[in-house]
């Protein structure tokens, strides 16, 4: 019964221990700790104000320039000088990225605007604003990042830099597994490889077409390209 008396009193020692020290830690760090909560409630406060009054609205105004160029760039007669630059009747693509460049419609802005580029001729700033494009996740912003990429290797092979140009079709391959753009990125990289004098590859790409996106417009050229190896 002694012993018994004896470890309660012990255990009621030792936590009366840990509950001396730990009221010295809160008082000699209380200040401290108090101070730190309400810091990160303070952090906290301002990121969920941030968002709500300056992000969200700076992403509602981007979108509204970006449909006002997209109006330019998308209509039957497009003209992509407007589209790219606007007028006074409404913004074009480099506004939006000039103003808005850090949203989503600012990157998406960034995309188009290489487009632009592109249709003008001018390789270097289509290289240069297609290349600031930002990936996205989401199944519709997969084929926009296959197509950023595919162009990019487009560019590529203008300038007959073919190993760079594979690099980018695979990635458009990569980015989205569909019977549209998988086989178009694919029989670019074919043709690239076979420009390379890379037979295996190329034959890779086009057996790839054949056995995986048969019902494809490019399936139906696959054996020509084959044979040609």
């Amino acid at each position: 019964m002694a012993k018994k008396q004896n470890a309660a009193d012990a255990t009621e020692q030792s936590i009366g221990n840990a509950m001396s020290r730990t009221e010295l830690f809160f008082e000699n760090h209380g200040k401290a700790l108090t101070l730190g909560l309400i810091v990160l409630v303070l952090l906290g406060g301002i990121l969920v104000g941030y968002r709500k009054l300056i992000m969200e609205p700076r992403n509602e105004k981007a979108l509204e320039l970006l449909a006002q160029a997209q109006i330019k760039f998308e209509s039957p007669e497009a003209d992509y000088e407007l589209a790219l630059n606007g007028d006074d009747n409404g913004a074009g693509f480099l506004e939006v990225i000039d103003r808005y460049g850090s949203t989503k419609a600012g990157n998406l802005a960034k995309h188009y605007a290489g487009i632009c580029y592109l249709k003008a001729g001018d390789l270097e700033n289509a290289a240069k604003y297609l290349a600031q494009y930002s990936p996205v996740k989401g199944i519709p912003g997969a084929i926009i990042n296959a197509q950023n990429y595919g162009l990019q290797g487009d560019i590529a092979v203008d300038q007959e830099n073919y190993a760079k140009a594979v690099k980018f079709y695979e990635k458009a391959v990569a980015a989205a597994d569909n019977n549209v753009t998988t086989p178009l990125f694919l029989m670019k990289a074919g043709r690239a490889y076979k420009a390379m004098g890379d037979t295996a590859k190329a034959r890779e790409c086009f057996e790839r077409i054949a056995n995986s996106y048969p019902a494809s417009t490019e399936a139906r050229d696959t054996e020509k390209y084959i044979n040609s190896l």
